[in-house]
């Protein structure tokens, strides 16, 4: 009953917003709604290998409400194989984004966000449900040189009063850098990324509070339509403690299409 009483006020909230957004001027914006298919070689989910040696499929409908920074989307996530079918998974995420202290060095875009996560072939009593707030910044100003500064915090915590799994709520955070490359025969930049994890508690009294790993990335986006994105990445993760992520370094693939309607 919590779990779609929030569902509820979840959405109440956003068609609300919705209402809001539409008397403030803004009724020349169009509802945005896209679709994008997500592939990964191997399901890495803060430095973890939660499908084991098999792949993820994510297919996500994304909904901007007019463009007013309030949107939400619902996303659908299964192993590529047989093994973990009791993991496959909705999740439902509202989120703002926006930019802070525009033309200024210091501008700061963000997007504050929560999901949950629904697990549909387990008893919501025996799964590991949670809720997760995400709170994710870049200053893309800041240091220049094509430099972008990154820094995400994610906080977990179970979805019921009398989860058993209660003692393994907590936060990981994670800091980044990307490089954006021109390059003269892409209509796009290749990024570069780095990125370095802590773990603080989350994952409970068996998980150090230590850094977790560092991935390294090489991605872009390539225009295929008008409406329809191909975005190719390949990363690198190096495991620097075994009890968070990863017991050996891993190399994956991530293949993205994404369509705007």
């Amino acid at each position: 009953m919590k779990k779609k009483k929030w569902i509820v006020l979840a959405l109440v909230g956003l068609l609300s917003l919705t209402e809001m957004a539409k008397a403030q001027d803004i009724k020349e914006k169009k509802l945005g709604v896209s679709f994008e298919l997500l592939y990964m070689s191997r399901y890495m989910s803060k430095g973890e290998q939660s499908y084991g040696q098999q792949g993820g499929l994510f297919e996500t409908v994304d909904v901007d409400l007019y463009g007013s920074g309030f949107g939400f989307s619902v996303t659908h996530q299964s192993a590529t194989s047989s093994g973990y079918v009791k993991k496959s998974r909705f999740n439902y995420r509202p989120y703002y984004k926006n930019t802070a202290f525009k033309d200024t060095p210091y501008e700061m875009k963000y997007n504050l966000s929560t999901q949950y996560e629904h697990y549909y072939k387990i008893n919501s009593n025996n799964a590991n449900t949670t809720w997760e707030s995400k709170f994710a910044f870049s200053w893309p100003k800041l240091l220049g040189h094509d430099l972008v500064p990154k820094y995400t915090a994610y906080y977990e915590y179970p979805a019921h009063n009398n989860d058993k799994y209660r003692n393994r709520a907590g936060w990981h955070h994670s800091f980044g850098l990307d490089y954006n490359i021109s390059v003269a025969d892409l209509p796009n930049p290749l990024t570069l990324s780095a990125a370095i994890d802590y773990r603080d508690g989350l994952g409970g009294p068996s998980k150090d509070h230590d850094w977790s790993h560092a991935t390294l990335g090489l991605a872009t986006k390539i225009k295929l339509t008008d409406n329809l994105t191909f975005a190719p990445g390949i990363y690198h993760q190096i495991t620097m403690d075994r009890s968070i992520a990863s017991r050996k370094n891993i190399m994956y693939a991530k293949l993205s299409l994404k369509y705007k309607f």
